[in-house]
């Protein structure tokens, strides 16, 4: 047999706060996930848009035939390229900044959990 004495309280405070750090994990990669869904949701939705102006463009020229007509057209694709272009370049942006935020967030509970897992150590 040991020796030792263990204090039952403290064996729980500390099941406790690990649990609720893990659930707070947990809470918060739920959280990025649904970010990263929307995000998804909304890039998918940028190009069904620029689809359907493009074909919009090309049943418009189709209607009308002749050189000034398809050049029309061409210009016309040429522009809503550009537009959607610089939408992806913007949600680009905005990944970058979603991406950097999940990664603090992460970085700030394994430093947490890394300080509590020492702490622990040092009151054992």
């Amino acid at each position: 047999m040991t020796d030792r004495n263990y204090d039952l309280n403290t064996w729980l405070e500390t099941y406790k706060e690990t649990v609720a750090s893990f659930g707070k994990a947990q809470q918060d990669g739920f959280k990025a996930l649904e970010r990263f869904a929307r995000f998804n949701y909304a890039v998918a939705g940028d190009y069904l848009e620029a689809g359907i102006a493009q074909t919009k463009a090309a049943l418009s020229a189709r209607a009308a035939v002749g050189t000034q007509a398809v050049a029309d057209l061409l210009a016309k694709q040429a522009e809503l390229s550009h537009q959607l272009s610089d939408k992806l370049r913007s949600r680009a942006q905005e990944f970058s900044t979603l991406a950097s935020e999940v990664q603090e967030s992460v970085s700030n509970f394994a430093t947490d959990a890394a300080s509590r897992a020492a702490g622990t150590k040092k009151a054992a």
